[in-house]
């Protein structure tokens, strides 16, 4: 019905897409409102996104909340209630915030604010608060903003790359006297994993082991909430490690990449897929993993859990709830988080305790089983010393997999985790996973732009002039269009490199060019 602001560019394939995935697909007899999200693949080329300064963002950024460059996030507030003036007898509508980055509880609780007032009050509304929120700062990592809305001010921080994992963001932070007191938020984006993954506790390491090596997997849920919850808490589950794969926390039978994801001919994607219509039971049986889940509701015991069951038990239409794979993990149970939680749910301790308890073991298994991995491909790097000033920097060596497994006997996960299993077997099968590979290429990069950063450091060093004695002039006019290029690459990559480095080698090229005959300074300050 309508898109605010108006100049906001969406092609007819993404405005349908839009229009299915802002309404639960299966009956619901559900009155109320309820919220959940979407991921939406962008269609029909790159636009222009209205931030130029995505790259810096992006660099500062942890990778798991990078800006999307090809995908929307949806989110979404659904109202419907009885209305005996309409001809379905329900009023039903839906208020979508589309953005690419991925602050599920910015958004959401940003729709808790508006979206009651919009069904009220209409297009007004949300031209008053796009007014407000075109004043509100860009997100910078490591800052926390403050953002006013609707005579309330959502205080919120946004994560950096730099913050020690883990380490739970500053409770209280500067009240600066703000009147009405901040509607704090305690993460721009963390769930609230306890409750999400309520059904399946005693599995969170199985479920874990099949993000990690990127499994597909569908989630069947009673609603879009649960559906979308829950594919988001696994798809989070290996921070600080990105998820490379795709993943849909809602997807109903109209979607665009429907056939691509329900054709039998070829493998199932490496994908997470939420879906809530009981046709997908049929239309996605052959997938390797199903996790079907209830209603989520919090009681003052542990939910009844649901078991693994084999494939072929999958009932259609009345399946019961179960993760339905034949997978056999790698790694042993560890009794210790359920004893914890279990504790927990007896001292009736709050949920975000839970699910800091949970969050902290999920990251402990992540970094065990990462930090082997970052000691082998940091011993790759080149020498310090093998890093000449009038040399192309060396290469960096490649990535061998049976020596990194031989560093495992006296640097492996053992040494930090308790958990017993086949380690070894867990990370051949990673290596051939979309997570090894996006890991691979983020470190190599990183790596490689560390090595140019060095070496423009050693031409800093260097004696310029004892090195140009014995040169031929062809030799000095190459050095200074390579020095150039270097320049320009530095800035344009924004290397880790000091500005007064930077700053020294653009004075060597004047010095060289200014070495030169005349003729060929006039040539080289034009080029």
């Amino acid at each position: 019905q309508l898109v605010y602001p108006y100049d906001f560019r969406l092609t007819e394939k993404e405005k349908t897409s839009i229009c299915y995935l802002s309404f639960p697909d299966s009956y619901s007899g559900g009155l109320g409102d309820t919220q959940f999200s979407f991921r939406l693949r962008q269609s029909g080329g790159q636009r222009s996104t209205h931030y130029e300064d995505d790259g810096e963002y992006n660099r500062e950024a942890p990778l798991t909340l990078q800006r999307e460059s090809a995908h929307y996030f949806g989110y979404v507030y659904f109202r419907q209630v009885k209305d005996s003036s309409m001809k379905r007898g329900y009023f039903q509508k839906s208020l979508v915030l589309v953005s690419r980055l991925p602050y599920v509880n910015l958004f959401q609780s940003l729709l808790q604010l508006i979206a009651p007032e919009y069904f009220d009050k209409l297009e007004p509304c949300l031209e008053a608060v796009c007014n407000e929120i075109d004043q509100w700062p860009p997100p910078v990592p490591g800052q926390t903003l403050n953002l006013p809305v609707m005579g309330v001010v959502i205080q919120v921080r946004i994560p950096s790359r730099v913050d020690k994992p883990g380490s739970s963001p500053v409770k209280q932070f500067n009240q600066e006297n703000l009147l009405p007191a901040p509607l704090v938020l305690p993460s721009i984006h963390e769930l609230d994993l306890f409750r999400c993954f309520q059904p399946v506790l005693i599995h969170v390491q199985m479920l874990w082991e099949l993000m990690l090596l990127g499994e597909p997997i569908v989630v069947m849920a009673p609603s879009p909430t649960v559906s979308s919850e829950m594919v988001l808490a696994l798809t989070s589950c290996l921070a600080p490690l990105r998820y490379c794969c795709d993943y849909r926390p809602y997807f109903t039978i109209h979607d665009s990449e429907f056939k691509e994801y329900t054709t039998r001919t070829q493998a199932p994607p490496n994908i997470v897929v939420g879906v809530t219509n009981p046709f997908f039971i049929k239309t996605l049986q052959h997938w390797p993993h199903i996790l079907r889940v209830g209603e989520l509701r919090m009681s003052g015991d542990l939910p009844k859990q649901v078991k693994v069951k084999k494939l072929a038990k999958l009932k259609t239409l009345d399946t019961k709830p179960g993760i339905y794979t034949s997978y056999k993990t790698f790694l042993h149970k560890d009794k210790t988080l359920i004893k914890r939680l279990l504790k927990g749910i007896q001292r009736k301790r709050p949920s975000e305790v839970q699910s800091a308890l949970l969050r902290r073991h999920l990251l402990e298994l992540t970094q065990s089983f990462i930090i082997p991995l970052e000691h082998y491909i940091a011993s790759l790097m080149p020498l310090q010393r093998a890093i000449t000033p009038w040399k192309n920097p060396p290469q960096i060596r490649p990535f061998r997999q049976e020596d990194f497994m031989k560093t495992l006997e006296h640097a492996g996960p053992q040494l930090t985790c308790v958990l017993k299993g086949d380690w070894l077997g867990l990370y051949r099968r990673f290596f051939k996973s979309p997570n090894f590979d996006g890991w691979y290429r983020q470190r190599h990069k990183e790596m490689t732009q560390k090595l140019e950063a060095l070496h423009l450091e050693a031409i800093c060093e260097a004696n310029i002039v004892a090195w140009m004695k014995d040169k031929s002039e062809v030799e000095i006019v190459d050095l200074v269009l390579k020095l150039r290029e270097k320049l320009v690459r530095a800035r344009c990559q924004h290397l880790p490199v000091k500005e007064e480095t930077l700053q020294r080698v653009g004075l060597y090229i004047e010095t060289i060019i200014g070495s030169l005959p005349e003729d060929l300074q006039t040539v080289l300050h034009h080029h």
